[in-house]
């Protein structure tokens, strides 16, 4: 008889004599090396990408997306015997619920609100991965990537978007600016002995200097 310790994060599969026969729980269990083979199955959580491909949104446009899909483990014998390649299913699931996420929703809603795409791409994806023994815990969005074309397109727009905001709050400057000066012009032309009381406050001021011209209206006598 052979001694195997199973650890907390793991589960041991055992097939005696080619047939399944139970699974071994996290601790020292005991077998035979000769009649039983052991399959070990982590049972943390893992992360799954599905690497980017080019995918047609309903107005035809081609988009390049990818998919981060974070799942575990939960029935370690399902896992190994429902299927040839229980994480290669899940790949393909993963890429068949992208594909018709996108391929249901134009190129503007896309642009506006990336997180549509990852709704309810969890369960699409579930409704492949029956029997296989894994649970998901999320699927979403991990990168979505415009054409050449496209992409400088946007880069564009937003280019002249921010172009257009610094010309209306450098136009707004402009306006606040001439304001100030008729407000200005049209006190001194109200109270002229207001221009005079800063010419004192000017030539009081260390350091200035003041020229002062004389009033064409005035006539020597």
């Amino acid at each position: 008889m052979a001694k195997v310790t199973v650890m907390d994060w793991e589960r041991r599969v055992q097939f005696t004599d080619g047939r399944f026969e139970k699974v071994l729980e996290p601790g020292r269990h005991r077998y035979s090396r000769h009649r039983s083979r052991l399959l070990t199955v982590d049972m943390r959580q893992r992360s799954t990408v599905v690497q980017g491909q080019e995918l047609l949104t309903a107005d035809g446009i081609t988009l390049k997306v990818s998919v981060l899909v974070l799942w575990r483990v939960t029935d370690p014998r399902a896992f190994l015997t429902a299927s040839t390649g229980a994480e290669y299913d899940l790949y393909t699931a993963a890429q068949l619920a992208i594909r018709d996420a996108v391929a249901a929703v134009a190129f503007d809603d896309v642009l506006a609100d990336r997180g549509r795409l990852s709704t309810g791409l969890a369960e699409a994806t579930a409704a492949h991965l029956d029997g296989i023994g894994v649970e998901l815990a999320s699927v979403t969005v991990k990168d979505l990537m415009l054409p050449g074309e496209l992409r400088r397109a946007a880069t564009e727009t937003l280019l002249a978007r921010e172009r257009g905001k610094a010309e209306v709050e450098v136009a707004r400057a402009e306006a606040a600016s001439l304001r100030t000066l008729a407000n200005a012009a049209r006190l001194l032309q109200d109270h002229p002995a207001l221009l005079q009381l800063r010419t004192i406050q000017a030539a009081a001021t260390p350091g200035a200097t003041v020229v002062l011209t004389p009033d064409p209206r005035y006539v020597p006598r």
